[in-house]
C-alpha cells in the first residue's frame, strides 16, 4: 500500500469516526467463511456497517478525529473489525445474538457510544441494555400521556354521573 493510499484510507476512516455517533471495535478472527458471511448478513439486517481495518491506520484516524476516544486506542491489538451504526445498542445486539450459537466470537474490544467509551467484552450486556433515542422518546411520550388519559377518563365517567344526577333533580 502506497503512502497516498494509506493517507486516503486514514481520511476515510477519520470521516467515518467523525460522522457516526456509535462505533464498536470487535475481534472476528478465527471465524470461518460461512460464519463471517452470516455475521455480515446479521449486521446488514440490523443496519450495522462492518469493516476489517488495520490497527495502525485506525489509530491514526482516531488521533485525527475531533472526538475523544479515551482508552479505546489501547485495544487496537490483533485483528480488529469496525462496526458502525446509528443506534447505540444495535452492534451489541448483533454480537450477542451471533454468539448464542455456542460461538465465542466476535469478541467486543471496545465501543464509543454517544461520547461514552466502553472497553472490554464484559461491557456487552451493559451495551445491549442501552436504549435508543426512539425508545427513550416513546417512553417519555407514554409517561406524559398516562396522566392526561387518566384525567380525561375520570372526566368522561364522572361527567355522565353528574348529568344523570342533574337530570334526576330536574325531574323532581
Amino acid at each position: 500500500m502506497t503512502r497516498e493510499e494509506k493517507s486516503q484510507v486514514i481520511q476515510d476512516l477519520t470521516g467515518k469516526l467523525t460522522d457516526n455517533p456509535v462505533i464498536y471495535l470487535a475481534d472476528i478472527s478465527g471465524l470461518n467463511a460461512s460464519d463471517t458471511s452470516n455475521l455480515r448478513r446479521a449486521c446488514f439486517k440490523a443496519n450495522v456497517k462492518l469493516a476489517v481495518v488495520k490497527n495502525t491506520l485506525l489509530a491514526k484516524a482516531m488521533d485525527s478525529s475531533d472526538k475523544d476516544f479515551g482508552e479505546l486506542p489501547t485495544v487496537l491489538k490483533g485483528n480488529t473489525s469496525l462496526m458502525i451504526s446509528e443506534i447505540g445498542n444495535a452492534p451489541a445486539k448483533v454480537i450477542k445474538a451471533f454468539r448464542k450459537g455456542k460461538r465465542e466470537k466476535p469478541i467486543l474490544k471496545g465501543a464509543y457510544v454517544e461520547e461514552a467509551v466502553y472497553v472490554g467484552d464484559d461491557q456487552l450486556d451493559h451495551l445491549v441494555s442501552i436504549k435508543s433515542k426512539e425508545e427513550m422518546i416513546g417512553e417519555i411520550i407514554g409517561l406524559l400521556q398516562s396522566p392526561a388519559k387518566n384525567v380525561i377518563s375520570a372526566l368522561q365517567s364522572g361527567g355522565g354521573k353528574i348529568h344523570g344526577i342533574l337530570q334526576t333533580l330536574s325531574e323532581k
